[in-house]
């Protein structure tokens, strides 16, 4: 199968989830979240989740980040050049929603992404190599090319991982992949 076939399989397995069973398996992959040695990073960039794809709910991350007092970015996507710009979440942070569905903040404090030290990346799937596959416009691979080496990069999945994805050279892997029943661990691979 190319990208394409994989992106409709996964987009057709989310549509046929009610959000009852999206919420659950949200609060398991946020709770799964916490067996991973990432809690002392201070940047975490976390996107803010689209209810009409019919996402992971990642208000329950939102939650845990908040409750330990952590730096949340959260990113403004530019679909005219393709990229995204990353601002500080604060109390007082207003947030719209995007032509594209998308919420965004609409200005803050932008942090540059070579401060970002976690990175919560959104997907339709992924592999056992820490390959994924996301919407396909290549927003979170410019991104994460902008990160500094150290950064972690962290999927988030409501499904478990596929054998074997196609992957081009731009596509940058993933470190872990969080599911609602397991963490995957990339690193030393």
């Amino acid at each position: 199968m190319d990208k394409n076939a994989f992106r409709k399989k996964y987009i057709a397995k989310r549509e046929a989830l009610t959000e009852d069973v999206i919420d659950d398996l949200s609060m398991a992959i946020a709770n799964q979240s916490l067996s991973l040695p990432i809690w002392e990073m201070t940047y975490y960039h976390i996107f803010l989740s689209i209810s009409e794809k019919k996402e992971i709910q990642t208000e329950f991350l939102l939650h845990i980040l908040q409750g330990r007092d952590k730096s949340i970015i959260v990113p403004k996507a530019n679909f005219k050049d393709g990229n995204m710009r990353h601002f500080l979440l604060q109390e007082n942070t207003s947030l719209a929603t995007s032509q594209y569905g998308i919420p965004e903040p609409v200005s803050g404090i932008e942090i540059p992404p070579s401060s970002i030290e976690i990175v919560f990346v959104p997907l339709l799937t992924f592999d056992l190599n820490g390959n994924r596959i996301g919407y396909g416009k290549g927003f979170y691979d410019r991104f994460l090319a902008q990160c500094s080496e150290n950064a972690l990069k962290i999927g988030l999945s409501i499904f478990e991982a596929e054998d074997h994805l196609p992957n081009q050279a731009n596509d940058k892997r993933l470190d872990y992949c969080i599911t609602p029943d397991k963490v995957y661990d990339f690193r030393d691979q």
